[in-house]
């Protein structure tokens, strides 16, 4: 009987350090934030790759601090309008002209739908 008991012991305290060590994992990979530097996103290694998360949030951040443009990026990532808008604004400056090159000289926007 004490064996059995014994076992069913190290049973639950194995199972119980599996779920803490998967919950650990979970959690820290749930949790890993986005890193931009300006409008590229740091992948590992700290490499910088240009993502549209990144250019969006570099975008309203210029066009807020430089500019005085009353936007966020909320705004901008989730309205292409936003977007166009703020282009149409600040897309001269050499920090966002490849990010507002699809609303510069006329054109009307990205095709994404």
């Amino acid at each position: 009987m004490l064996k059995s008991n014994s076992r069913h012991a190290l049973k639950c305290a194995s199972l119980a350090a599996l779920a803490i060590a998967g919950a650990s994992t979970f959690t820290s990979g749930a949790s890993a934030a986005i890193r931009c530097d300006g409008a590229y996103q740091l992948v590992p290694g700290n490499r910088p790759v240009s993502t549209p998360f990144c250019r969006d949030r570099y975008l309203a951040r210029v066009a807020r601090r430089s500019y005085g443009v009353s936007t966020s990026f909320a705004a901008i990532r989730n309205s292409i309008e936003e977007k166009e808008r703020v282009c149409r604004m600040i897309g001269h400056d050499w920090r966002v002209n490849d990010i507002c090159i699809d609303f510069q000289s006329g054109r009307s926007g990205p095709n994404v739908r």
